[in-house]
This record gives structure tokens, C-alpha cells and sequence, in this order.
């Protein structure tokens, strides 16, 4: 009996994803420690990747036959527990996992439903695995620029408190029940942690690995150099301070400059899918010709790489680093 190549390519598509959603769960599964094990993991000292890597070790040693190949696996996903730390999800590692497992196969499901090819089913659960990931992406970003934002005014603030007598960590203290979030919390956690007995620059730099910015590196080397070579620390506060709100400054006229290049990237990125969607919807039996042929299906895997190309190109244009 001949079989649908249909069910083969969605019976593979569900394989694949559970296979996946398995892997992940197997690869990620940790122990997490307590915030006040976190603290003590970095009073004592301890490696960084003996924490959220305990099961990853585990793994490695009990699939001993494939320890190569797995280890180099796992050790792309190191930076993954940081980067959750960094968009600090309101979800779990876990639990987040399986919700992108199973939004894969709902979406999967429901294109089921539609008339479209179901050759392109695989795609639609693609797409649904990667929806969690853009919003935490985009949830890391916010965090991240929202720390950018307030860093001159915590920084200024710090330099008022240094001025007025009190030591840097009463003015870590300062900044930490004064100022909102996100960066109340990070000079919370370096007051915390020094008094753990971590010390100072180790704590800062920990910060900095939580917190990339540059901006954040000129403190920290500010700091640093200050406890080893003196010096008026107010003062530099001050200036950097001073320095982070003109970038700012510069940083806005330049998106004013190039808003219309961003404007015409959007509209030149996002015309041809609306063109598609409209003519699919007004004359179906034309635009399926995409699809259903060989040179039309060529055709519209060329229109992707040079939407791709072009997305990057306009973005290295308007991107202008200050």
C-alpha cells in the first residue's frame, strides 16, 4: 500500500519536535539554587559552571560512549541559564521549554486546519518553537537598554553619596532602595554580595557579565583602578556620568537622522509578504502557482535570501554605532 507523502512529512515533523522538546528538557534540567545559595556559591569562591551545569556533568558522565560529541553540544548552551538571568523571565527553563515544544505542535496542528500546503507544515512549527524565544529575546533587550537608561542617574547619584561621606558600598545601598528597576536589583545583588565577603571588582564584574554594556565597563574600570591607585572616585562618577548622558544626546539625533532609512527598511521588508497574503486571499489559483511548481517554488526561495540579504543590508546602513 502506498503511503501519503503528506503523512510522512508531518509524521516527521512530530517526531522531530518531540525529539527536540526531549533533548532540550535532557540538556537544561538543573537544580537551581536558592538566592541565598547564589550568594554563598560566590562567597566561596565556587566555578561558575558547576552550578547550572551540575545535570549537564551528570549527562556527560553517564552517556560516557558519546561524552564527545554531547559535551560539545552542551557547551553551546552555557551562556543559556545567563541569558534567561539577563531577560529575567517570569518562566522557568523547564517549564518555557515544553512551552515552545508544545506551541510547536499547536501551531502545527492548526495549519493543519488551513488549505495551505501541508508540505510547508515544518515551517509553521518552526515558527511557533521560535515565538517564546523573540518575546524573551525582545524581553532581554527592553531589560537591558532600561539599565542603560538609569545608569547616568545612578551613577550620579553614587558620586552625590560619595560626596556627602558615605562609603561605596552605603552607596551601593543608596542606588538600591532609590532607583527602579532593573538596576536596583544589580546594585542590590553587588551590595549583597560583597557583604557575603566577595570581593568588590569580582562583584562588579559579575554585574558586567549580567549587565553588557559599555558604559558599565567604563565604571567598573573606574572603580577598579581607583582602589588600586586612588584617587577622586565622586569625581569620575561625575564625569562619566556626564559622558553617558552626551552619548545619549548624540545617540538621539542620530535616530532622528536615520528614522526614514528604518521607516523604508520596514516597508520594504514587510511589502512583499502583505502582497502575498492579499493576493492569496483575492486570487488564490495565481498565487499557488508559487507553490505548487518547481520554478515557482525557486522563485520564491530566492525572494526569501534576497529579503534576508537586504534586511541586513539596510540594518548595517541605519545601525550607525556612537
Amino acid at each position: 500500500m502506498e503511503i501519503d507523502p503528506i503523512f510522512l512529512i508531518m509524521g516527521g515533523a512530530f517526531v522531530g519536535a518531540a525529539a527536540l522538546v526531549v533533548f532540550l528538557l535532557t540538556t537544561f534540567i538543573d537544580q537551581r539554587d536558592s538566592e541565598l545559595e547564589a550568594r554563598l556559591t560566590a562567597f566561596t569562591g565556587r566555578n561558575k559552571k558547576s552550578g547550572p551545569l551540575v545535570a549537564n556533568e551528570i549527562l556527560r558522565d553517564g552517556l560516557s560512549t558519546a561524552q564527545g560529541i554531547i559535551g560539545r553540544i552542551l557547551q553551546r548552551f552555557e551562556k543559556l541559564p545567563m541569558f534567561f538571568r539577563q531577560a529575567d523571565s517570569p518562566i522557568g527553563m523547564e517549564p518555557f521549554i515544553l512551552l515552545c515544544g508544545g506551541l510547536s505542535l499547536a501551531v502545527a496542528a492548526l495549519y493543519l486546519t488551513t488549505p495551505l500546503p501541508r508540505g510547508m507544515m515544518p515551517l509553521a512549527g518552526g515558527f511557533g518553537f521560535l515565538c517564546p524565544w523573540i518575546w524573551l529575546q525582545w524581553r532581554r533587550r527592553k531589560r537591558i537598554t532600561a539599565f542603560e537608561k538609569q545608569l547616568p542617574d545612578a551613577l550620579e547619584l553614587l558620586a552625590r553619596a560619595l560626596r556627602s561621606g558615605n562609603s561605596l558600598a552605603a552607596g551601593f545601598s543608596i542606588v538600591a532602595s532609590e532607583m527602579p528597576v532593573p538596576i536596583s536589583s544589580e546594585f542590590r545583588t553587588v551590595y549583597d554580595e560583597q557583604n557575603l565577603g566577595l570581593p568588590l571588582d569580582q562583584a562588579l564584574k559579575g554585574m558586567l557579565v549580567r549587565m553588557p554594556n559599555m558604559d558599565l565597563q567604563f565604571f567598573v574600570t573606574a572603580v577598579t583602578i581607583q582602589k588600586q591607585a586612588g584617587g577622586d572616585l565622586a569625581e569620575i562618577l561625575g564625569k562619566i556620568s556626564s559622558l553617558v548622558r552626551e552619548r545619549f544626546k548624540i545617540l538621539g539625533q542620530v535616530k532622528a537622522l536615520t528614522g526614514e532609512g528604518r521607516l523604508s527598511g520596514v516597508v520594504l521588508m514587510a511589502l512583499p509578504v502583505v502582497l502575498f497574503g492579499v493576493v492569496y486571499v483575492t486570487n488564490n489559483s495565481y498565487a499557488m502557482m508559487l507553490l505548487d511548481r518547481e520554478l515557482g517554488r525557486k522563485m520564491l526561495a530566492m525572494a526569501v535570501v534576497s529579503q534576508i540579504l537586504g534586511g541586513y543590508v539596510i540594518k548595517r546602513i541605519v545601525d550607525i554605532k556612537v
